[in-house]
């Protein structure tokens, strides 16, 4: 079982940054593979980016690539999302997920969901 913690969202303006944590309880957070998912109003989850259990393999949506960037750092059970230069079409409800088979785009193969933090990018 592992539970999951999202922080960091908050009113930011274009052009800015954010970075978003997502704490983990457990003693098999290093086991998993996660992922960083968004859902703006009216639309579905999409894929952001993710990373392997030892971070060695990570993964970006185009969206994302040259702008976010995932790690982690399994001593703290955290897995971060620093974000710059923003847009206001990053304004959105920011989640993390594990999952115990490798990282994945698809959010239906992930395990574990945390409440999600919203971002909001102002124009």
């Amino acid at each position: 079982q592992v539970q999951l913690v999202e922080s960091g969202g908050g009113l930011v303006q274009a052009g800015g940054s954010l970075r978003l944590s997502c704490a983990a309880s457990g003693r098999t957070f290093s086991s998993y593979a996660m992922g960083w998912f968004r859902q703006a109003p009216g639309k579905e989850r999409e894929f952001v980016a993710a990373i392997s259990w030892s971070g060695s393999i990570i993964y970006s949506a185009d969206s994302a690539k040259g702008r976010f960037t995932i790690s982690r750092d399994n001593a703290k059970n955290t897995v971060y999302l620093q974000m710059n230069s923003l847009k206001p079409e990053d304004t959105a409800i920011y989640y993390c997920a594990a999952r115990a088979l490798g990282y994945s785009m698809d959010y239906a193969n992930y395990d574990y969901w945390g409440q999600g933090t919203q971002v909001t990018v102002s124009s």
